[in-house]
């Protein structure tokens, strides 16, 4: 189903819009520390009176613990099965608030208001909803979609450079599914120096090229995995550095993963060694490498193993024959993948 996502700067109007519509029991607003101080502010106008539930930012809070939290916090607020929850904040207030909402008296409905790219263009849309556990990253979660998605860019210029990155790479990702074109304009943005809050056009674009793809599977049967580019092995890195006690964003262990599935696609479908380059160099340039040594295999390997992705304990990867051309379901061997991960280091200059 294709979700209702509107995309506009004016929030106040769209959420006082929606919320009319939906005339909800009680609105419940769940927030981090950081949305809670810059973005609740400029929302009360659409918010009245509804109850504020804050969580610690930082993907080490999306946890049972939180959401625990949260449930107990719903039910001290009288929340029905008629309320309605505003998930305001980035992939983890997202992915969290989902599924709160969708398990709390067997599902409320919510409304996500992703204030990160990352939130926009991966977390806010597409019903997937969940919690890292035992180490696992989004280990327990449901499907289910948002009765509403408002996409701002309003609030991107004040975010720090790493979150403007980490939001980055996903838009890189279904750049690489969509076209060679896309691909080529986005790695030619100076993230930096880019005017993201004049940003919406393209930040619509990606949205867009998810949800073509979410819109004809949404339970992630088939087509739907082609999303995975870039995470077999980019959620491995960012659960390795969680292990280590250094966390990486999601985004800089996707585009770390973007590459060495690149070296994977050159190495089995012919993915063209050019591109390769182009990627690797930008990634190298604007997020640097996720330092690894073959010590880190056997690690790795095994986080790799235990992805979601795999049916039966092997590891899956989406691949590219070139940009705008992807197969899903590739099965790779431990050995390839090491001889993957030995070209990443060398083209990243570990």
């Amino acid at each position: 189903m294709l979700q209702n996502v509107k995309f506009t700067n004016d929030v106040v109007q769209a959420l006082s819009i929606i919320l009319g519509a939906l005339q909800p029991s009680s609105v419940l607003v769940l927030v981090d520390d950081n949305t809670r101080l810059h973005v609740l502010p400029h929302l009360k106008q659409a918010i009245g009176d509804a109850t504020v539930i804050c969580i610690p930012a930082g993907e080490q809070y999306k946890s049972l613990e939180t959401v625990t939290k949260v449930w107990n916090e719903m039910i001290a607020a009288g929340a029905t099965r008629q309320s309605v929850m505003v998930n305001l904040g980035g992939g983890t207030v997202t992915d969290l608030g989902g599924f709160v909402a969708s398990t709390f008296k067997r599902g409320i409905r919510f409304i996500n208001i992703p204030t990160t790219i990352l939130g926009a263009v991966d977390a806010g849309v597409g019903g997937k909803t969940g919690i890292d556990f035992s180490g696992f990253k989004n280990e327990i979660g449901v499907f289910r979609n948002a009765e509403s998605v408002i996409i701002s860019s309003c609030f991107f210029n004040t975010l720090p450079i790493e979150e403007i990155k980490s939001g980055f790479a996903e838009m890189l990702k279904h750049g690489m599914l969509n076209s060679h074109d896309e691909f080529s304009r986005l790695i030619g943005t100076d993230l930096v120096k880019n005017d993201w809050i004049n940003s919406l056009d393209i930040i619509e674009n990606s949205v867009k090229t998810k949800q073509s793809i979410v819109t004809a599977d949404p339970m992630e049967q088939g087509l739907r995995r082609a999303l995975n580019l870039g995470h077999t092995v980019g959620h491995a890195l960012e659960s390795l550095s969680l292990k280590r006690g250094k966390p990486v964003t999601h985004g800089h262990a996707v585009a770390c993963g973007l590459v060495t599935e690149a070296v994977l696609s050159h190495m089995t479908l012919k993915f063209p060694s050019e591109d390769l380059h182009l990627l690797a160099t930008f990634v190298r340039d604007h997020y640097g490498a996720i330092n690894i040594t073959c010590k880190d295999y056997p690690s790795l390997l095994q986080f790799m193993h235990h992805d979601k992705k795999s049916r039966s304990g092997e590891i899956n990867c989406t691949l590219l024959r070139q940009c705008g051309d992807f197969v899903i379901d590739n099965v790779v061997s431990d050995n390839e993948m090491q001889t993957a991960l030995d070209i990443y280091r060398d083209l990243m200059g570990i």
